[in-house]
């Protein structure tokens, strides 16, 4: 599928969520844990370094991490013991201390929000640039007479500028939505086997916030291993977001039909042409987002479906996530 995923990939969200990337983002995690156990005396302070200077997503052969996955059934299983057997090479003492103290899903969920992270603040940013050229748009034609439409047929006079403004204000709700969604999703994941952390006897609780703090994350009163409603938070306000981006895709669309021809998209070299009719303009960007619109609410559908999981670890559930 190379020759389509152009039309949906943005760069800078796929190079976040790489191969390498998820591998680092875990790594990351590791790191931290061992600096984190360092610091509250679980673990010999020198384990911390010799840890942490294997935590390289460049040191890892990814093709062979991805055949073992197969096998473990996450990545973080044959991680940890690449890690564990790199670390050994060089310190043998510090390779007892690798992982200590918690699971495969601390290191795979935790990885996973600081990948998240990287993507809302994208997000943000580009909402944030988003709205100003609406702003701009809207008050440029405060007074641009257009045709309000209802139930797809003209009804009563409107401006555009006031059409403009309303999907302003949509965007600026959706901007409020990632800020809040962020303080409940960008958690810690950091519970051990059950969510007990009894492998660290008393320590656990500080070695969690400790942990926070090395990953600029907040550290959660609970586990959530089995609880996903954060996840899927994302998921669907996502999924809102993506609802109104292809609410404008219609609304312009269909003012770019021949017979309205109120406004159009950029036109360029290649851009928007047909293939056999030169006098025609295809809205194709609004093409891509409305396609994005209407696989969107599948995806949300199947994260809340993922969100009933079993006892203190699902089973496929999580997998499916």
């Amino acid at each position: 599928m190379n020759l389509l995923e152009p039309l949906f990939r943005w760069e800078a969200i796929e190079g976040l969520f790489s191969d390498r990337a998820r591998i680092q983002a875990m790594l990351d995690f590791e790191a931290a844990l061992a600096r984190a156990e360092a610091r509250t005396g679980v673990i010999p302070s020198s384990a911390a370094p010799a840890i942490a200077s294997k935590c390289r997503a460049e040191l890892y052969d990814i093709a062979a991490l991805a055949r073992a996955t197969e096998l473990a059934g996450n990545p973080a299983i044959p991680l940890v013991q690449q890690l564990t057997a790199l670390v050994g090479r060089d310190d043998e003492q510090a390779m007892r201390f690798v992982h200590w103290g918690a699971t495969s899903q601390d290191a795979i969920d935790t990885g996973f929000v600081l990948q998240l992270r990287g993507a809302l603040e994208c997000i943000q940013a580009e909402l944030k640039r988003l709205s100003g050229m609406l702003a701009s748009l809207a008050e440029k034609h405060r007074s641009t007479a257009a045709a309000g439409r209802t139930l797809l047929q003209q009804a009563l006079p409107t401006t555009f500028g006031l059409k403009v403004a309303g999907w302003l204000d949509a965007i600026h709700r959706h901007s409020e939505r990632i800020s809040e969604v962020r303080r409940r999703a960008l958690v810690v994941q950091f519970g051990g086997a059950v969510g007990t952390l009894a492998a660290l006897g008393n320590e656990g609780i500080d070695v969690a916030r400790e942990l926070g703090e090395e990953l600029h994350l907040t550290a959660p009163d609970l586990s959530w291993h089995a609880h996903r409603d954060r996840v899927v938070e994302v998921a669907a306000m996502l999924g809102l977001l993506t609802g109104s981006l292809g609410k404008i895709a219609r609304d312009i669309s269909l003012q770019m039909q021949t017979e309205v021809a109120e406004v159009f998209e950029p036109f360029g070299a290649g851009r928007g042409s047909s293939s056999t009719m030169p006098h025609k303009r295809n809205p194709v960007t609004f093409a891509v987002v409305l396609a994005a619109a209407a696989r969107m609410p599948g995806l949300v559908s199947s994260m809340l479906g993922t969100m009933v999981q079993e006892q203190e670890r699902g089973l496929g559930g999580w997998h499916a996530e």
